[in-house]
């Protein structure tokens, strides 16, 4: 008897000084440990620069259909903070209450948590998630997904009875 395949995810993170080697990325390590520890297999983490090249780098891993894709940084409001604009054309369907209770349950300890712009949605059969670039920010919008994920999988698999 085979086992069931893992499902596979992958990681974007947009900042131009990690990108550029300025100081090691810590979002993708803290995002990946606990995806692995819910049993998904890993894509190699994109770290790109802000603006243009998150788009790029998530249509190059929406290629390899992933069940999951996480991005982290470039949801602020700095001129360069676009990662919302460039996820939100890729989406097929938006899933906006994910960004509402992740962005509530952020507010409850750090009210800047409001301002965070990022987008939850489906391209595809894959999962889209912009979370902030704080280490803070990622916990906090892991805890909130932490207990739906594997739903939100299985529908987007169809495995999910009615």
């Amino acid at each position: 008897m085979n086992a069931a395949p893992r499902r596979v995810a992958g990681i974007v993170i947009a900042s131009t000084r990690a990108a550029a080697g300025a100081y090691p990325d810590a979002s993708a390590p803290l995002i990946g440990e606990w995806l692995a520890s819910r049993g998904f297999e890993l894509l190699p983490a994109q770290i790109v620069p802000d603006g243009e090249n998150v788009h790029d780098a998530l249509q190059r891993m929406l290629s390899q259909r992933p069940a999951v894709i996480i991005t982290s940084g470039g949801t602020g409001l700095s001129a360069d903070d676009l990662t919302p604009e460039m996820t939100r054309p890729l989406l097929e369907r938006e899933i906006p209450g994910i960004m509402e209770a992740i962005r509530a349950a952020g507010s409850v300890k750090t009210p800047t948590a409001a301002l965070s712009r990022g987008y939850a949605g489906v391209s595809g059969r894959t999962f889209v998630l912009n979370l902030p670039g704080s280490a803070g920010g990622i916990r906090d919008g892991l805890a909130v997904l932490a207990p739906m994920l594997e739903h939100i999988c299985d529908q987007l698999e169809g495995s999910h009875e009615h």
